[in-house]
């Protein structure tokens, strides 16, 4: 009676270890609700790839209050994506050794160090994205600003891309010039979303810089084909042409069948992230979901005959209810049925490793 995330687990491991391997010095990346693994899961996992290539060292996570849940099942440094800030809590003198602070800013640069003289940090170069990181000048000051700490680790320097498609390495060209030119002993360079193309082009064209590509999405959602979702059909209603239904009173548009099936808003089904996609076909099909909503009819995740059905009505907390016409297969309850879902989004009730 779950929403089930399986797990193919000799494929899955096997793809692990072809992006480790294709990807020298990878930092994964356990952020959020863990890619819908868990953040525990992904931290025990990460350790065996460590146990496995001696240069996975360290496990990225996304904020400070992530630490915790990772520290105990993974034994290497971690790298805080978010940049610091004043108002971060002291970290525990057990961890503060393992962790590399991701510094963006030149006051918090100070602050850290006079706090924490013993610091790690990494300085993050602003890019195109223009997320968080420093200018070129900043970086240079940075230089500064470490020579007069002089317990700081600096660790290298951060570069977080766009997902563009196309060459990145122009880029990376100028912002590497700016590394050398701040004169603080830069040799890592930590950066996101670059090809497997453009990593070995980047080591070769610097190979006096020791590239840490940190990799997330590729990693653990790569091969979706080693990932099957489904949920549980929890009850099985006839319904005739105006029949009402639901929290709303719906009425049935035909005759058919209402079921009810395991997941819902708490799960993340139902809930959009808005698209990145331009395109004039995404658009069409946004305006087609929005004509939908319209009069009711709602296309669900949920596949049964390898059809999506509609939601005869916007999901619930723990639970969903489908339409399903008269004609077509219905499931009975204690089946399962397939579920597409957004895993960065979405909360499963069970993980299975096969």
């Amino acid at each position: 009676m779950s929403l089930t995330l399986t797990v193919d687990g000799p494929r899955w491991r096997a793809h692990l270890e072809s992006v480790a391997d294709a990807n020298p010095g990878i930092v994964p990346v356990a952020k959020g609700n863990g890619y819908g693994f868990t953040l525990g899961r992904l931290a025990r996992k990460a350790q065996w790839l460590k146990d496995r290539h001696h240069d996975v060292t360290a496990l990225a996570v996304g904020t400070y209050l992530e630490i915790p849940e990772v520290a105990t099942r993974w034994d290497g440094d971690i790298v805080v994506l978010t940049p610091w800030r004043p108002f971060v809590e002291p970290l525990d003198a057990a961890l503060a050794g393992r962790v590399i602070h991701t510094v963006s800013r030149l006051a918090d640069l100070d602050q850290l160090l006079t706090r924490a003289p013993g610091s790690r940090v990494v300085l993050e170069r602003t890019t195109s994205m223009r997320r968080h990181g420093m200018t070129g000048r900043e970086l240079w000051e940075a230089g500064e600003v470490l020579r007069r700490h002089s317990g700081a680790r600096l660790e290298g320097v951060a570069l977080h891309l766009p997902l563009q498609q196309g060459n990145h390495l122009g880029e990376v060209g100028r912002l590497l010039t700016d590394a050398v030119a701040a004169d603080a002993g830069i040799t890592t360079v930590w950066v996101s979303h670059l090809t497997a193309g453009e990593l070995a082009t980047l080591r070769e064209q610097y190979a006096d810089f020791t590239i840490r590509p940190r990799i997330g999405t590729q990693l653990w959602l790569g091969d979706r084909g080693a990932l099957t979702v489904t949920a549980t059909v929890l009850d099985v209603h006839d319904v005739e042409k105006g029949d009402s239904f639901g929290y709303r009173a719906r009425t049935a548009p035909k005759s058919g069948h209402l079921l009810v099936v395991s997941g819902g808003t708490a799960h993340g089904i139902g809930l959009e992230a808005p698209t990145g996609e331009s395109s004039i076909k995404a658009r069409a099909a946004t305006i087609a979901r929005g004509g939908m909503d319209a009069v009711g009819f709602v296309r669900s995740p949920y596949s049964i005959d390898g059809k999506q059905r509609l939601f005869a009505e916007p999901p619930h907390m723990q639970a969903s209810m489908l339409f399903l016409p008269h004609g077509a297969h219905v499931p009975a309850v204690g089946d399962t049925v397939d579920v597409r879902v957004r895993y960065t989004a979405t909360t499963f009730d069970r993980v299975v490793v096969t």
